[in-house]
């Protein structure tokens, strides 16, 4: 997701962490405002929750029942690599994205900049941070293989394009072996052929993604520069060389 870039009031803290999360929900005086408020949203998102006092309390609180339905909606989409791991494994995970989400929403409050309705671009935090959760679920007792070994490439099955295809499939294997450093080579393999989910892979090797996003781009620069070379493509102006 991108970030929405420039501001909002300034003085927002991110999350006042756990005093945040205790306070949703559980603030008495809040409780106590009437039932047409409590089912209101803010009319300025932005303002109420940036300003201590029962507005804020009241739009954390409706900030996270947004996120929550939103984290629901994507574990129940993303059902499937659950694994049948039943109700109480969903509801947890989806109760972990929102919190995880509203974190992350109110660090980057700042940057919302009215593009679209501010509960469309919350929305997408508990999306983002629901399929995350649901990945990492998925892949906890897989094992992430990091193999710089030459990859095997399926030539297909035309006879007509047999020839091209083995050709191109040499080369592309080639090119992985030759002008790859390991460490490209594995985060290639593991990415684009093992299929590992990135942030799980940044997880195990104790990394985040944009490094990972760096390496794998530095790896296309240099396998697309060497078939460039041998003709297999044609050569891109206004591309960087590769590194």
């Amino acid at each position: 997701m991108s970030a929405e870039a420039a501001g909002a009031s300034p003085g927002i803290r991110a999350c006042d962490s756990d005093q945040t999360m205790t306070r949703i929900g559980a603030d008495e005086s809040a409780r106590a405002q009437s039932a047409t408020d409590t089912e209101r949203d803010p009319e300025d998102w932005i303002v109420a929750l940036s300003v201590e006092g029962p507005k804020r309390h009241h739009a954390l609180r409706r900030l996270h029942a947004l996120l929550l339905r939103a984290a629901r909606h994507q574990v129940r989409r993303m059902d499937t690599l659950l694994d049948g791991a039943g109700p109480d494994v969903a509801d947890e995970l989806t109760h972990q994205a929102a919190d995880e989400a509203m974190v992350a929403l109110l660090a980057k409050l700042h940057t919302f900049q009215g593009r679209s309705r501010f509960t469309t671009w919350a929305y997408k935090f508990g999306i983002l941070q629901a399929a995350t959760a649901v990945r990492s679920h998925a892949w906890r007792t897989r094992q992430v293989v990091l193999d710089d070994s030459s990859v095997t490439v399926d030539l297909g099955p035309s006879v007509e394009e047999y020839a091209e295809t083995a050709d191109l499939a040499r080369a592309v294997r080639r090119a992985i072996d030759e002008t790859l450093t390991p460490h490209q080579r594995r985060i290639m393999l593991a990415l684009l052929v093992d299929e590992v989910p990135i942030d799980v892979l940044a997880e195990r090797l104790g990394t985040n993604r944009n490094a990972l996003y760096k390496t794998l781009h530095d790896a296309r620069v240099r396998v697309r520069a060497d078939l460039t070379a041998a003709g297999f493509l044609r050569a891109a102006s206004g591309k960087g060389n590769a590194r």
